[in-house]
Formats: structure tokens, sequence, C-alpha cells
């Protein structure tokens, strides 16, 4: 039971820092994370919450899982809409919560803060991921896609994360005739959350992680 109890804290811990990682990007304002572009294009565009966009997005993520394993889709992948509003509601306290608006887009201080929310970025997707338990709906639709294109799980990630630049890209050219969200710091999370993926798992994995995920 104790185990159980601390394996959802860390994966809990694991989404709060994953959604703090996220909105750092967007205040810092030199380019938000590639699953995330999307949403956050679809938020500006449109006016809506962030939250909101990103809920509806995971939504159809979730769908696309289910189009892609047709007949052999789980019924738990469902809670996976669970884990979206749970990870939106921490989205939006944080949106309120952090008020940082950069006096310079390029001081060293705006800079260090995006290199400090790929950090939380990796060191969410680590503990959410490994902690087996419920996949959020970016990590669901990347194995999705693995699965059925036998692709390695870091190529289908690399090409899913293009596959939302590219999205995005289009999306601000055609309804707002500019890029929006994305700068060189999407680049920078798109290469540096995975290294620092890495570099949590050796940290933490056979300290930390296995024990809560082995049996008693």
């Amino acid at each position: 039971m104790k185990k159980t109890i601390l394996r959802w804290s860390v994966y809990l811990l694991g989404l709060f820092s994953l959604a703090f990682g996220i909105v750092l990007s967007t205040k810092v304002n030199l380019g938000i994370s590639p699953i995330s572009s999307v949403a956050y294009s679809i938020s500006v565009i449109w006016k809506f919450d962030f939250d909101i966009a990103n809920n509806l997005v995971y939504v159809v993520f979730i769908a696309a899982q289910f189009a892609l394993r047709g007949k052999s889709s789980r019924v738990v992948d469902l809670l996976q809409l669970a884990v979206s509003l749970v990870f939106n509601v921490f989205v939006k306290l944080l949106s309120t919560w952090l008020t940082y608006t950069p006096d310079k887009l390029y001081s060293w201080v705006n800079i260090g803060l995006l290199l400090a929310s790929v950090v939380f970025i990796g060191i969410g997707v680590s503990a959410s991921v490994n902690m087996k338990l419920i996949p959020n709906p970016g990590d669901g639709i990347v194995h999705a896609i693995a699965e059925k294109t036998g692709l390695e799980h870091g190529l289908t990630k690399n090409i899913f994360d293009i596959s939302c630049v590219c999205v995005t890209a289009a999306l601000g050219l055609i309804f707002a005739g500019e890029f929006i969200g994305l700068h060189f710091g999407t680049v920078v999370a798109m290469l540096g959350v995975g290294r620092v993926v890495a570099l949590v798992n050796r940290l933490l994995k056979q300290k930390v992680y296995i024990p809560l995920t082995t049996k008693e």
C-alpha cells in the first residue's frame, strides 16, 4: 500500500513538473515544446485558454490511438482522459500563478528560464512514464504510432515532434500570417528533453523507479 501511494505521488509530481515546464516555456516566449505547440497556436489564434486548447488536442490524440489500434484498442486507454483533465488543471493553475514577463527576450535570465523549462519537462516525462501507470496522451499517441508502424520509439517521437511543428507552422501562417509559438526554444526542447530524460533515468531508475514498480 505504501509503495502504491509513493508510486502515484511520483507520477503526479511528474505531471506537475511537466506542466510547470510547459507553462514556463510559454512565459519566456522563446518557443514552446513541439508537442504543446499545436495547442498553444490554437489558443492564440482562436483566443482559447491554453488548458482548454490542450484538452482538445489531447482528445484528438486519444481518439487517434483508438483509430490506430482498431480492434486491439484497450478500454483502459480512456483513463488518459482523466490524466488530461488533471494535467490541464495543473496547467491552468500554473498559468495563473506564473506572471513572469521578460523585460528582454534574449536576456541571460530569460534564456536560463528556457533551459529550466526543458529540465522540468524532462523530469516530468521521466517520472510519469517510468511509474508505468497511465500514459499522458502525448506519450500514448507516440507509443501507438510506434506499435502500428514498427518504428523504434525514439525515432517515432522525433517524427511526431517534427509533425507537430509543421502543423503549428501551418496553422500560424494560414490563420495569423506568422509563426506562433515557434522559436529557437522549440529546437532546444526537441533536442534537450530527451537528453534530460536519459540523465534522470540514469540517476533515478535503479534507485527509485524500479523499486517502486516491482512487486513487494
